[in-house]
């Protein structure tokens, strides 16, 4: 199976925040957060892959600053580390203050997700090409995180 960089699979989704989105201080749920991180790091992953995913697992997510209504949100993802079946995605949220101008980061996760067959089976994926000092580094720490996960099971 040949490789895919990891520049083949990134994306980013952008969201203007409105009233639906929001609590009644006017910030945006952490639900509405999550579930659009978990969107980016699906369409990421699903890119690697080439086939449908399923997410398995997501790393604790820290909320740092509010997204506030009429906020321009930003949430961008790229794949990892590979490993068989199993691909993560590193996922960063950043909101827009389009009238001042500010961008603050809002929060960061890593999401885990498996490739399935077309009988819903976990399948092999394409290895990641890591192509600079930093993909190198984050997959390098994937393996860690990897490894962490898998003694928690225990």
């Amino acid at each position: 199976m040949e490789g895919k960089r990891v520049d083949e699979s990134k994306i980013t989704l952008t969201q203007i925040m409105n009233v639906i989105d929001a609590n009644i201080l006017g910030n945006v749920h952490g639900g509405i957060l999550m579930k659009l991180s978990d969107e980016a790091g699906g369409i990421a992953a699903a890119r690697h892959a080439c086939r449908p995913v399923v997410t398995v697992t997501v790393d604790s997510m820290t909320f740092h600053s509010p997204v506030n209504i009429g906020d321009l949100l930003q949430v961008s993802a790229a794949v990892t580390w590979v490993g068989r079946t199993s691909i993560e995605t590193r996922v960063v949220v950043t909101a827009e203050d389009v009238l001042k101008g500010e961008v603050c980061h809002t929060n960061s996760a890593y999401f885990v997700y498996v490739a399935l067959d077309e009988k819903g089976r976990p399948t092999p994926v394409p290895p990641l090409i890591c192509e600079t000092e930093q993909e190198k580094q984050r997959f390098k720490e994937g393996e860690v995180r990897r490894a962490r996960r898998l003694s928690e099971k225990l």
